[in-house]
């Protein structure tokens, strides 16, 4: 771990923000100095837990020293501010990460950077030149056993990748029963899916969706194929059709071995077959993706390198498979990319 301290400011206090705020507090390298909400605000450094489908949702206690702010253009005029996390809805982060930007912050923020790919290569452009790091908050490139399987694949372990299939379902969130729209389960959550079989594989040739949309139009259940020319075949699923809980798994068929995760068989989550031997149960290393992700973000910026495992030009990509599993649902047609 990078020694020097980054001043770091958390923007958006639900969920997200707190896991993000829990996360820095364990590391050496990181002093928080400020948060930013219009609505919520530590009272005598304390605040109030959040529920989520993943993590802990209790209270968080922070250091007296740190500011409270309502206005985001207040936490950008803060010069001690090193490294800005933004956690607010979706509909603000590509204003708000050109405004942070501009006033030469560091960015960490969650997915999606924006709704559509032509908004973020306007962030692009306006990096160009800048000696600040973007990073987009995609966890599952940091997720134990999500880590081991990228490895996997790309040394080939167990020889060539033949079928892979990923499913991530959760109970609609809160917040989009309070009637905040974001593209629905396809933008919210299947999006980690897509952007790992992205990681994986590479952009697929073509897609072919289909779905289920909700009174609003927004795509709540999903199911792809990512069509690859010269294999392998691979699916998702993500849905918010679940009354209750969260689970994430994926199975890769390899030519050696089939490689399972299943978050709810818990400690052993992670199990690999071999013909003839007998099975294998890894518990992966580390705790989750959000702590790993910032480390490593952090981490950067102390080391004054540029961030490589995941992109802002990573982002172009997955929201352009994203559009046309949303065009593939409500056309009943395979779209090529």
């Amino acid at each position: 771990m990078a020694t020097k301290k980054i001043n770091v400011a958390v923007a958006g206090l639900g969920f997200m923000g707190l896991t993000h705020l829990r996360a820095y507090q364990r590391l050496r390298n990181v002093r928080i100095v400020a948060v930013c909400d219009n609505t919520r605000a530590p009272v005598n450094g304390l605040l109030g837990g959040v529920n989520g489908n993943l993590g802990d949702s209790s209270a968080l206690m922070l250091s007296p020293e740190v500011k409270s702010y309502r206005h985001f253009s207040e936490l950008l005029a803060d010069a001690n501010v090193d490294l800005v996390d933004i956690c607010t809805p979706t509909a603000l982060h590509p204003a708000q990460v050109l405004e942070a930007m501009r006033a030469k912050k560091h960015v960490l923020c969650e997915k999606p950077l924006a709704q559509n790919a032509g908004e973020v290569r306007k962030l692009l452009s306006a990096m160009n030149g800048t000696p600040h790091f973007l990073m987009p908050a995609m966890c599952m490139r940091f997720w134990p056993g999500w880590a081991e399987m990228k490895q996997i694949v790309s040394e080939k372990t167990y020889g060539t990748v033949l079928a892979a299939n990923f499913r991530r379902v959760s109970a609609r969130p809160a917040w989009s029963k309070a009637g905040v729209h974001a593209g629905g389960a396809l933008y919210d959550l299947h999006i980690h899916d897509t952007d790992f079989v992205n990681f994986l594989f590479g952009r697929p040739q073509k897609v072919f969706s289909s779905g289920i949309t909700d009174a609003h139009g927004d795509i709540d259940h999903v199911v792809t194929q990512y069509v690859y020319a010269n294999g392998p075949v691979v699916h998702a699923e993500g849905s918010w059709l679940p009354m209750e809980g969260f689970n994430m798994a994926f199975t890769l068929h390899c030519e050696q071995a089939t490689i399972d995760f299943d978050l709810a068989r818990g400690a052993g989550t992670l199990q690999i077959a071999r013909p003839g031997k007998t099975q294998r149960m890894l518990k992966p290393t580390g705790t989750d993706g959000y702590s790993a992700e910032i480390r490593y973000f952090v981490n950067c910026v102390a080391r004054g390198e540029k961030p490589s495992v995941v992109t802002a030009h990573d982002s172009v990509t997955t929201l352009e498979i994203l559009r046309a599993e949303e065009k593939s649902v409500r056309s009943g047609r395979p779209v090529t990319l």
